[in-house]
């Protein structure tokens, strides 16, 4: 098996345009690929970049209906036909190039779980844009067009690479969409720490998945400002817990940035040095049940250099390096 990380961006996903005074606006991707760029200068042999892949109508159908698909669609042919920024509601605005990035990012974060369900890589980081935690299958919603993880999972056991499916959610906003679409589910555990009470007000305590899903989804709701001991050790009960619940074939991560301190859309307190014990947490867990086989996705994280040092720190927890 390859010891290589790999990293992956697809080039429609910087063009993505919601307007500069939106928080999630393009400045996000050049920042993070810039700390990246910097950063494998210095990595080169254990961290390489990947070229990216395209996705499918078809991919986004495992999960969402074919009407959503049809709005996103329809509403991006309508911001290229006007020239325009088109608002699907208040938070989620589209672009021209805001098709192609969304079905790039799904198409790219396949292409990176297909390279690490084969060996061809160990493990992976995709810069995903649009973000996609909080579309549900029916619905586009906080900046979020298509559910890439969610997809993702799917694709996984539809072409049979993995049964048991992990996704554990670490971005400060609840993972709502992908909450809603496994909440029966047993065969796809989800596990969200999150900030609460905050958008979208979703992801309570007691909330433990229904149906033949009981148990298998465990949401760890943590106050504003919660110290960063106190989250690390929250985290390492919640890991522990799943793990013990759970036995993974492959580990999906909704890898967001705004669970750090000074983002202007969260209210809690890690640094990058945390998100990095974090990762080697999951890749050290999990080895024995999936041999380290982790894909983690890029979501929120609305302060551009912060997200950059915070990417960083996670693909060098991937790649079992040190703390940058």
């Amino acid at each position: 098996m390859s010891e290589i990380t790999g990293f992956l961006l697809h080039p429609s996903s910087p063009l993505h345009d919601t307007g500069w005074g939106h928080p999630e606006h393009q400045g996000r991707l050049r920042a993070l690929a810039s700390s990246v760029g910097n950063d494998l200068l210095t990595l080169h042999g254990q961290v390489e970049q990947m070229e990216a892949g395209d996705g499918t109508e078809h991919d986004l159908l495992l999960v969402h209906t074919e009407e959503h698909v049809r709005q996103v669609r329809t509403a991006c042919q309508r911001a290229e036909d006007e020239n325009s920024i088109i608002a699907i509601d208040s938070d989620t605005k589209v672009s021209s190039e805001s098709w192609n990035a969304a079905l790039g990012s799904v198409g790219t974060a396949i292409t990176a779980t297909r390279a690490v369900a084969r060996g061809e890589i160990r493990n992976a980081f995709v810069a995903t844009r649009p973000p996609g935690h909080h579309a549900t299958p029916d619905q586009a919603m906080g900046f979020c067009l298509f559910n890439n993880i969610a997809v993702t999972a799917r694709w996984l056991q539809a072409e049979g690479y993995a049964d048991r499916i992990l996704i554990i959610d670490w971005d400060v906003h609840h993972g709502n969409g992908t909450h809603e679409t496994f909440y029966t589910d047993p065969t796809v555990y989800f596990l969200s720490l999150h900030q609460s009470p905050h958008y979208p007000g979703t992801g309570s305590v007691n909330e433990r998945g229904s149906d033949d899903g009981e148990g298998y989804t465990l949401n760890v709701p943590l106050p504003s400002a919660t110290p960063r001991v106190d989250y690390l050790e929250a985290f390492d009960r919640a890991l522990e817990k799943t793990l013990k619940d759970f036995s993974p074939e492959f580990v999906l991560v909704s890898a967001g940035f705004d669970v750090m301190a000074q983002d202007p859309l969260g209210g809690m307190l890690l640094e990058p040095q945390d998100l990095y014990v974090m990762t080697r947490r999951i890749v050290e867990g999990t080895a024995a049940d999936c041999n380290g086989k982790v894909v983690a996705l890029l979501e929120g994280g609305y302060n551009p250099p912060r997200v950059g040092q915070g990417v960083v720190a996670v693909i060098r927890g991937l790649a079992g390096l040190e703390q940058p």
